[in-house]
């Protein structure tokens, strides 16, 4: 139904609801496990909460039970999903242009994900903004995305790598520096003695063992085959029976690992490495990272790594690789919240989509002193590197100032690169 009303001086007045911007979302479904999801989530919540936005989303990269259009539970038309394979297609995103008719196109994750959605920038950019949520990329400086970078109207980057990347490739864009953040009212440190009841609960036997979490996808990047392999290596060192590894993940990924059959064969069924493959709600994910003395992400080209800000904000120290976003967060410069590792290798690797690319991996040997370091580490020193991570966090990945950046910046590009701006420069 029409909701435009004709005043007597001959002008239109629109309703409330015909006054919200409406957003168009590519990306991860935003109720999927996934970082780039929970985002995609917490970012479409500010902005529907201010009552003046309204979004349709693409709900891809997970397997769908359905196909049906559903509307968020709480947001009803302010916020529907559509499930598709993969992100869509041009012919998809020409249908939703044509029947939702956005203010705003916004997507978010890898870059080669998006190439079919570059190449009709020009029909997108005729009718409203593009705007590309950058998670990820590594160097040498990817010359390649430079036509990608400049078929979009404003790119926010995910960690300082990823913005020096862009402003490398493409200066010409504009380029905002806007690192991931995480709830601190869900993440948090959690009281011992319902830290105490979960380990009851799910370790009755527990004899205070040192305890390392591994929240990941289970892909070749991520490298759970090698935490595995190595970790196992370590408790041979200092007895199997001292330490435990927990692995969040799923455990036969196409595109990763089977580590079932790689624990069978390395005869470490005895409770050392537990794999963990239910999918939970953030709140039990909290308590995860609160019954574990560190948590541990090696990743090569990592964008951001979002389950060590996590765990940090639980007040959990980590072990990272010294790589893309997650360098950011094992120290501010001064102080360090864990134990970072520098890449001994960095092998140039790439296929038809990715020329070349640095695949940076840390060694065998600097991941077992580091886990033996941490294992060493009186638990008062532990967590004394964690609290002083929880209050990094607090500073630097703030949720209310994540949430207050990207009101902001929506608004200033609907501002700047809207319709009536457009339609107004034509003009001119």
């Amino acid at each position: 139904m029409q909701v435009l009303r004709i005043l007597q001086n001959g002008t239109l007045q629109m309703s409330e609801e015909e006054k919200k911007i409406k957003v168009f979302v590519i990306s991860d479904h935003p109720m999927a496990p996934s970082g780039v999801g929970s985002q995609t989530k917490y970012i479409i919540e500010a902005l529907v909460k201010t009552g003046r936005y309204k979004f349709f989303c693409f709900g891809g990269a997970i397997k769908h039970h359905s196909y049906d259009q559903m509307a968020v539970e709480g947001y009803e038309d302010d916020w529907v999903v559509q499930p598709v394979d993969g992100y869509g297609n041009q012919e998809m995103v020409r249908s939703v242009m044509y029947q939702f008719k956005p203010d705003i196109v916004w997507y978010m994750t890898d870059p080669r994900f998006y190439e079919w959605l570059w190449d009709m920038e020009n029909e997108i950019r005729s009718i409203c903004p593009m705007v590309y949520y950058h998670v990820w990329d590594n160097y040498p400086l990817p010359k390649y995305n430079k036509n990608y970078y400049e078929s979009t109207d404003v790119i926010a980057s995910i960690s300082k790598v990823t913005y020096d990347i862009v402003n490398g490739v493409a200066p010409s864009v504009e380029n905002h520096y806007v690192p991931h953040a995480v709830n601190l009212n869900i993440f948090k440190k959690i009281e011992k003695e319902k830290i105490e009841e979960f380990r009851k609960e799910h370790f009755p036997d527990d004899d205070g063992k040192v305890t390392f979490f591994w929240n990941n996808r289970n892909a070749r990047r991520k490298l759970s085959g090698s935490v595995l392999w190595w970790f196992n290596e370590f408790a041979e060192q200092v007895g199997p029976e001292k330490v435990r590894l927990i692995m969040h993940t799923e455990p036969n990924d196409e595109h990763g690992q089977d580590l079932n059959q790689i624990i069978r064969e390395l005869d470490a069924e005895d409770g050392r490495i537990i794999l963990s493959v239910k999918k939970v709600p953030p709140e039990v994910l909290s308590m995860m990272y609160n019954i574990s003395d560190c948590t541990i992400n090696i990743s090569d080209a990592e964008g951001f790594g979002l389950a060590t800000l996590e765990s940090l904000s639980c007040s959990t120290p980590i072990i990272v690789n010294m790589t893309g976003g997650l360098q950011e967060q094992v120290t501010d410069g001064k102080e360090w919240f864990g134990i970072g590792l520098e890449p001994v290798s960095k092998v140039v690797i790439g296929s038809q989509q990715v020329p070349y690319i640095y695949e940076d991996r840390v060694s065998k040997e600097d991941f077992i002193d580091a886990l033996t370091k941490m294992y060493e580490m009186k638990a008062e020193d532990r967590e004394e590197l964690g609290e002083k991570g929880r209050k990094y966090v607090e500073e630097k990945y703030n949720f209310n100032n994540f949430e207050k950046t990207w009101i902001d910046l929506m608004d200033s590009i609907h501002e700047k690169y809207g319709c009536c701006s457009r339609f107004a420069k034509a003009r001119r």
